[in-house]
């Protein structure tokens, strides 16, 4: 058996391995082996590789490899949970970043050597725009995430972008029809590089789940066409891969937010429908509550449902949740846990949080299969969600949200939505579950109010 047919045999078990691994992180029970056969999937595909290509220098192999080992220590050990979401907008760009690096040089290569065809022309323009827009969209991303900088729209932000568009269109013609003629190629990045820091940097907090799968399934279709330039069969299906998934994963939070992927990227959720005033729906209605008088309602709750936000990530509370659920479990009270399909930052944001804590994955309920439930819960409790839990939603059709899938708490029997203070959520409008008969609000962080809970009930 020859070299190439050994190498093409273990880049279709690599390939195999990669589509049972992602078949596996279908399911939370299958998740741990799901991904550790598409790491082995990865460690079949690097070896073959290194095996395969005799042109590559070990040496600075090598030498990437320790670069790249101590970047990633580094980012496992300092990187909070909380900060998961920029990480990935990171990873995201970067996969976008090697991916145009990667087949820009291969292309240049080629041009040099007169043995560009058109196909090999049109799969590096391809690469080169997708991954560009993937580096800097992300790098935006990152950022807006970060908080490190104030980025907004403009007006006539939508005709630069058509205009970019327009451009990049051409140049990447330009690239397939004359490929010879470099300038384009470097327009292309450049217009493609612009083009992604505009197409980002109007979109708000809210949309940034949604935005970080799109980016991801980017990165994935640009390493695709960066296979086509490089003639590797397995870049391309692994690409594909993780192409397919995210654009699928993109449609469902789409889905979940009740907005088209035109809107996401064109629009922004703030500046639609009609925002409510926040003194007609708080008014003196509001009733706040303290850790004590919550203890008192959850020692006699027989089903207590708890739906994290973003705001107990900020809070690092997933512990003190842990331990409240943990005390109510030892009482006989059923808990579970509610799980909006965008609550937090990035697809999975509370799922990762949770699991942090060793909160097991049959406690969470998705959208579907607890919103039946809360007529039957005695005690929801709200930790720093704000939008997903807002019945404006369902109940005003001129509002921002009108039509987005929530969580249907107000229809447990008594709600505490603890909550440092009134202040609005990433769609920027009141919540009138928080004036709503049956709802308490437990002012303060979310991980001292939790811990303060927790105390009330052990001292009771």
């Amino acid at each position: 058996m020859s070299a190439a047919n050994v190498t093409s045999i273990a880049y279709l078990a690599a390939a195999v391995l990669f589509i049972l691994g992602l078949k596996g992180l279908g399911r939370p029970r299958t998740a741990p082996r799901g991904n550790l056969l598409g790491a082995s999937g990865m460690l079949v595909a690097v070896l073959a590789t290194l095996l395969d290509r005799s042109i590559v220098d070990f040496r600075v192999l090598v030498a990437g490899l320790v670069v790249g080992s101590v970047v990633g220590a580094v980012l496992a050990v300092r990187v909070q949970m909380t900060g998961m979401p920029q990480l990935v907008a990171l990873f995201n760009g970067f996969g976008g970043g090697a991916s145009v690096l990667v087949a820009g040089a291969s292309f240049l290569e080629v041009v040099d050597g007169g043995r560009v065809d058109d196909q090999l022309a049109v799969a590096a323009a391809l690469t080169a725009l997708i991954g560009i827009v993937t580096l800097t969209g992300s790098l935006v991303a990152f950022a807006k995430l970060q908080e490190v900088l104030s980025l907004r729209g403009f007006r006539g932000l939508g005709l630069f972008r058509a205009a970019l568009g327009l451009v990049s269109v051409g140049a990447g013609g330009m690239v397939v029809v004359r490929p010879e003629d470099l300038g384009w190629f470097w327009l292309l990045v450049g217009a493609g590089a612009l083009l992604g820091v505009l197409g980002t940097v109007a979109i708000g907090g809210a949309d940034m789940p949604v935005v970080i799968a799109l980016l991801n399934s980017c990165s994935g279709l640009a390493a695709s066409a960066a296979g086509f330039v490089l003639d590797n069969p397995l870049l391309i299906i692994a690409g594909s891969l993780v192409g397919a998934s995210g654009l699928i994963l993109t449609q469902i939070m789409c889905t979940s937010m009740n907005r088209s992927l035109f809107d996401v990227v064109f629009g922004s959720m703030g500046s639609g429908g009609t925002v409510v005033d926040v003194d007609e729906v708080y008014g003196d209605r509001v009733t706040s509550t303290s850790a004590e008088e919550v203890a008192m309602l959850l020692e006699v709750a027989e089903r207590v449902a708890i739906v994290p936000g973003y705001g107990m990530a900020v809070a690092q509370a997933q512990h003190a949740v842990r331990d409240l659920m943990r005390t109510l479990n030892e009482a006989g009270t059923e808990v579970v846990f509610g799980i909006h399909p965008v609550a937090g930052r990035m697809p999975g944001h509370m799922n990762v949080l949770l699991a942090e804590a060793e909160i097991d994955y049959e406690c969470l309920l998705d959208m579907d299969q607890i919103n039946p439930t809360f007529p039957q819960t005695d005690v929801t409790i709200v930790i720093g969600a704000n939008d997903v839990v807002n019945p404006l939603a369902r109940t005003d059709p001129g509002s921002p949200i009108a039509g987005m899938p929530i969580l249907e708490v107000d229809a447990s029997r008594t709600v505490v939505v603890i909550k440092r203070s009134l202040s609005p959520g990433f769609a920027g409008i009141p919540n009138p579950l928080f004036a709503a008969d049956g709802t308490l609000m437990l002012f303060g962080d979310g991980k001292t109010a939790v811990l303060d809970v927790v105390a009330a009930l052990l001292n009771a």
